[in-house]
C-alpha cells in the first residue's frame, strides 16, 4: 500500500452494511434533483415546441428563459436544490457522524501511528467521496427512471397537454444537477465529521473515550420520572450543540411538509375541480329558461352520457330580507340532486349547513353572500308570499368569477321549489357528463336532439382535471420524499447519539442496568428531540405555510381563509411518532445484545 488512502476501498469493503445508509442518503438527494431538474427541462422543451407550432417561428431556449414560465419553473427548480441541498447536508453528515462515531478506536489507532490531524481529515473527506463513485450514477439512473415513468403517466393517463411529452427524454441539466448536488452535499455534510476526527487526542481515542459531553459535577436530579427516562432526557438536554443539530433535523422536515402542503391548496384554488363539472354545455337560442324539460329526459338514455342535471334560473326576483340596507331583490337559481350533492362533495357549504332539508319541494333554500349582504343560517327571506328558511351559506360565490356576490344575494332551490315559486320548468343550462368511452357520433346524436332551438358547446377539450391531477401527482410525490427524508433524518440522528455515548451505555450495563432500561433510556433522549423538533417545526412551518398561503392563494383570490391545517398537523405527528419508534428499535436492540466488555470498548 502506497498510501495511507490506500484504506478507503478496503474499510469500505469490510463496513459495507454500515455504510448502506450514508449511501441511501446520497442516492436520495442525487435521485431527487436529476428528477425535479429533469422534469423543469422537459417542461421547457415542451414549452418550445408549443410555440414553435403556434407561432410557426423556431423559439429558442433562452427565449423560453424569458417567459414567465421559464422564470417560474427555473425559480421553481432552484428553490428545490436548496431545500435538497439542506435536507441532503444534515442526512449525510448526521449519517457520516454515526459512521465516525463507531470507528473512533480505527482513528485513534492511525494517529498513534503517525498520522496527523490534517491527514484523518482528508481522510473522512476522501472516503466520503468514494461513496460517491456508487452513490451519484445510482442515483441519477434512478432519477432518470422516475422521470421517464413519470412522463408515461402523463402521457398516457393524464393525456390532454401532455400528449407530446417525450417518454425516454435524457435531460443534460438534470444529469449535471445530479452530479454537482451530489459532490456539494458530501463535501458539505464531511466538513463537521472530519473536523470533529481530527480533534480527537490519540490516548482519549485508543480508550474508546469519544464522548465529548459535558462532565457532571453533580448528581442529576431524578425528578418525577423513572431513572432511565430522566437520564434519557439529560443526555439530550446536556449537549447543546447535539441538541440544536437533532431538533433541526426534526424541525426542517416538518416545515418541508407544512410548507410544501400549501402547494396542494394553491391548485385546489388554481385549477378548482367540482363534481359537478359537465363536458357538454346546453343552452337555449331564445334566451333564459327555455331548455324543454322532455328534451333532458331524450338524452339521460342516449350513449355517451354518464350524467345530465338541468339549472334554472330568475334574476333580480323582489324579496324582502328582514333587515335594513340588504337588497330587495334576489336571483334564484334550481339546482336538480346531482347538484346539490356536488356542492357537498366539493365541500363549498359552511359549517351547519343542511342538504336535507332543501331537497324535494320544501321551504328551505341555500345562501350565497358576502359581508356587504351578510346572512346566516336561520334567517328568512321572503319571496313573493312565500316565506324561505335558509338551511346553509355557501363558502363562496361560485357563480362569480372572483368567488365574490359584490353585495347581491342568491339562492339555490331545489328544482321542485323553484317550480312552485316561479311556475317555470324549463331549463336554463343544461349539462351532461359522458362517460369514458364516449365519440364524436354520440356527441353528434345529442346535438341532432336539440334541433334549431338549442345550441350545445362541447367541452371535453377544455377540462383541466388532467393538469390538476399532474400537479397533484407532483406535490403528492415531493411529500412523500419529504417523509422519507424524515425518516432518514430521524432513524440517522438516533443512530448517531446512541454510538456516540456506546461507553456510557456500557458503564451502565456493568453496574446493573437491564436491556429494558436502556431500551426506555434510548427512547426517552429520542422522544425529547422529536418534542421539541415537533414544537419548532409545527410553529415555524405553520408561520411559513401561512405566509405563503396568503402570497400565493389570498393575494389571488380574495375569498379565500386560511384555516388551522389540523388533519396535516395529525399526519405529521403521527408520522414522527412511528418514525422515532422505528428508529429507537435498531441501536436499543443493538446495546441490549452487546456484552458489556464489548459495550465499554465499542466506539
Amino acid at each position: 500500500m502506497k498510501s495511507y488512502l490506500g484504506l478507503i476501498p478496503i474499510s469500505a469493503k469490510v463496513r459495507r452494511r454500515q455504510n448502506r445508509m450514508t449511501l441511501l442518503c446520497i442516492i436520495f438527494s442525487v435521485f431527487l434533483v436529476t428528477a425535479v431538474f429533469s422534469m423543469a427541462e422537459i417542461s421547457m422543451r415542451m414549452e418550445q415546441s408549443r410555440l414553435t407550432e403556434k407561432h410557426n417561428r423556431e423559439f429558442t431556449f433562452q427565449a423560453i428563459m424569458d417567459t414567465s414560465m421559464g422564470q417560474n419553473l427555473l425559480l421553481v427548480a432552484g428553490g428545490l436544490f436548496v431545500l435538497i441541498l439542506i435536507a441532503g447536508v444534515l442526512m449525510i453528515s448526521g449519517s457520516i457522524n454515526s459512521t465516525v462515531a463507531q470507528r473512533t478506536k480505527f482513528f485513534g489507532m492511525m494517529r498513534c501511528i503517525g498520522m496527523s490531524r490534517g491527514q484523518l481529515s482528508l481522510f473522512v473527506r476522501m472516503e466520503a467521496l468514494n461513496w460517491c463513485k456508487t452513490a451519484i450514477p445510482v442515483g441519477i439512473i434512478l432519477g432518470m427512471a422516475f422521470t421517464w415513468i413519470l412522463c408515461a403517466i402523463l402521457r398516457f393517463v393524464v393525456r390532454e397537454e401532455f400528449t407530446a411529452i417525450p417518454l425516454f427524454g435524457v435531460s443534460p441539466i438534470g444529469i449535471i444537477s445530479g452530479v454537482v448536488m451530489g459532490m456539494v452535499t458530501v463535501l458539505i455534510a464531511a466538513r463537521a465529521p472530519a473536523k470533529r476526527v481530527s480533534k480527537v487526542s490519540p490516548i482519549a481515542a485508543v480508550s474508546g473515550n469519544a464522548d465529548h459531553t459535558n462532565r457532571m459535577r453533580r448528581a442529576g436530579r431524578i425528578g418525577v420520572f423513572p431513572i432511565e427516562i430522566s437520564l434519557g432526557i439529560r443526555h439530550a438536554v446536556s449537549a447543546r450543540k447535539n441538541l440544536i443539530l437533532m431538533t433541526g433535523s426534526f424541525a426542517l422536515s416538518i416545515i418541508l411538509f407544512l410548507t410544501f402542503s400549501v402547494l396542494l391548496d394553491f391548485v385546489g384554488y388554481l385549477l378548482p375541480q367540482s363534481a359537478s363539472d359537465a363536458d357538454i354545455h346546453i343552452s337555449g337560442e331564445e334566451g333564459v329558461n327555455c331548455v324543454p324539460y322532455e328534451i333532458v329526459e331524450t338524452i339521460r338514455g342516449m350513449d355517451g352520457v354518464k350524467n345530465i342535471f338541468g339549472r334554472r334560473s330568475a334574476f333580480g326576483v323582489p324579496a324582502q330580507l328582514g333587515q335594513e340596507g340588504m337588497p330587495q331583490a334576489v336571483d334564484l337559481i334550481s339546482y336538480d340532486d346531482f347538484d346539490l350533492d356536488a356542492l357537498k362533495k366539493d365541500h363549498v357549504l359552511k359549517r351547519g349547513s343542511s342538504l336535507s332539508k332543501v331537497r324535494g319541494n320544501s321551504a328551505y333554500v341555500l345562501a350565497i353572500c358576502d359581508e356587504d349582504a351578510p346572512l346566516d343560517i336561520g334567517d328568512t327571506i321572503q319571496v313573493g308570499s312565500e316565506i324561505l328558511n335558509v338551511a346553509g351559506i355557501l363558502k363562496y360565490d361560485i357563480f362569480s368569477g372572483d368567488g365574490l356576490s359584490h353585495g347581491r344575494v342568491s339562492i339555490i332551490a331545489s328544482s321542485e321549489t323553484f317550480v312552485r315559486l316561479t311556475g317555470v320548468t324549463d331549463y336554463s343550462l343544461v349539462m351532461v357528463q359522458t362517460t369514458g368511452d364516449v365519440t364524436d357520433e354520440d356527441v353528434a346524436a345529442i346535438g341532432a336532439v336539440l334541433g334549431g332551438s338549442c345550441s350545445l358547446k362541447d367541452g371535453r377539450e377544455e377540462k383541466t382535471a388532467g393538469t390538476y391531477i399532474a400537479f397533484n401527482l407532483c406535490v403528492y410525490g415531493f411529500l412523500a420524499i419529504i417523509a422519507m427524508v424524515t425518516a432518514l433524518n430521524i432513524m440517522n440522528s438516533i443512530s448517531m447519539s446512541v454510538s456516540a455515548r456506546s461507553r456510557q451505555y456500557g458503564a451502565m450495563r456493568a453496574v446493573g442496568m437491564d436491556g429494558r432500561q436502556v431500551t426506555r433510556m434510548i427512547a426517552a433522549e429520542a422522544v425529547t428531540y422529536a418534542l421539541a423538533g415537533c414544537v419548532i417545526g409545527c410553529v415555524v412551518g405553520l408561520a411559513i405555510g401561512k405566509a405563503l398561503f396568503n402570497i400565493l392563494i389570498r393575494g389571488h383570490f380574495a375569498y379565500a381563509v386560511w384555516t388551522l391545517p389540523v388533519s396535516r398537523l395529525l399526519i405529521v405527528l403521527l408520522f414522527v411518532v412511528a418514525a422515532t419508534s422505528a428508529a429507537v428499535h435498531a441501536p436499543s436492540r443493538r446495546m441490549r445484545n452487546m456484552a458489556v466488555t464489548e459495550t465499554i470498548n465499542e466506539l
